[in-house]
């Protein structure tokens, strides 16, 4: 009798075409069931929604001509991505680190973006030369204490600075209480742009949480992905194929901090131009939580026509 639903049975693991494994992590995915040149299939193809959101993030910073800083961490996201699929492939160890330490170089570039807005030239020189320096003692103690886990604390750290530092530069540039008054401003405009932040404020505090949830609810399948791996891979053989590619938990963790990674920097653009006191120039376009969010310029109307 004939299995609902549908399904084809997972052939068998075993050694691929860049056997042997020679990276200090592997995961759940059984290696080369699908094809011999792909060691770990759903994880390599996942990493598709990074490139696909990178695409999005780095044409948008071109058409809109968002500071140049931004662009540079989608071109860093989408090494994430192009790296974690070449890295879940091969399983080897040189793409390992072509994976994770794009992770730390995106987070310093996002670390240099949030600290260096309105500092004079020298001291963004300075700036810059702290965060490469940081990008590389991480790069060279890592390589050689070769422990993933210094890896996921530095990273951890990093994220936790930058989301730390935003929410208090958003509350300062935004919040009417805690900013100043424009002394020029009559009272009719000073009422619109604080209208105005409150809602750009409102819609933030909607986006925060979208991306806190993505990377929360990413880093507990991850999790239960490594603790329960061997009754994940028997349900999974159980359930068959494609029903059993649901299951491969480090799948979802790049589906989600993909979309977690690409609001932080989405955030960040808006952001910018907030603390520049040029919200009125830019709009977010996000039209449901389902969606993905972007930072687009307005367009104003000289002599009639749209530009």
């Amino acid at each position: 009798m004939a299995s609902w639903p549908p399904s084809v049975p997972y052939p068998p693991a075993g050694d691929g075409y860049w056997s042997p494994v020679t990276s200090t992590l592997n995961w759940c995915e059984e290696d080369y069931y699908a094809t011999k040149y792909c060691a770990e299939v759903i994880n390599s193809l996942t990493n598709l929604w990074f490139i696909y959101l990178a695409y999005k993030g780095i044409t948008n910073c071109l058409h809109n001509g968002h500071d140049r800083v931004f662009r540079y961490a989608f071109i860093s996201y989408l090494m994430i991505g192009v790296g974690s699929l070449i890295f879940h492939a091969t399983l080897k160890y040189p793409m390992q680190l072509l994976d994770e330490l794009s992770m730390i170089y995106t987070t310093c570039i996002l670390f240099f973006a949030t600290f260096e807005y309105g500092r004079s030239t020298r001291a963004k020189l300075a700036l810059a030369a702290f965060v490469t320096a940081i990008a590389m003692t991480v790069t060279g103690y890592y390589h050689y204490l070769g422990d993933p886990v210094f890896h996921q604390n530095m990273f951890a750290l990093l994220t936790a600075i930058v989301f730390l530092r935003s929410l208090v530069s958003m509350e300062l540039a935004l919040r009417p209480s805690r900013r100043g008054k424009d002394s020029f401003a009559d009272k009719l405009e000073q009422e619109r742009r604080d209208r105005r932040d409150e809602q750009i404020l409102k819609t933030m505090w909607q986006m925060v949480p979208c991306g806190l949830l993505s990377v929360g609810a990413g880093f507990l399948i991850w999790n239960l992905d490594n603790i329960y791996c061997s009754d994940l891979r028997s349900w999974r053989r159980n359930l068959g194929l494609p029903w059993g590619i649901l299951l491969e938990g480090h799948g979802w963790w790049h589906l989600l901090t993909g979309v977690a990674e690409y609001f932080n920097i989405v955030w960040s653009i808006w952001l910018r131009y907030c603390a520049a006191g040029r919200q009125d120039e830019v709009t977010l376009v996000w039209p449901s939580l389902w969606s993905i969010p972007y930072v687009e310029r307005r367009k104003h109307k000289v002599s009639g026509k749209e530009i």
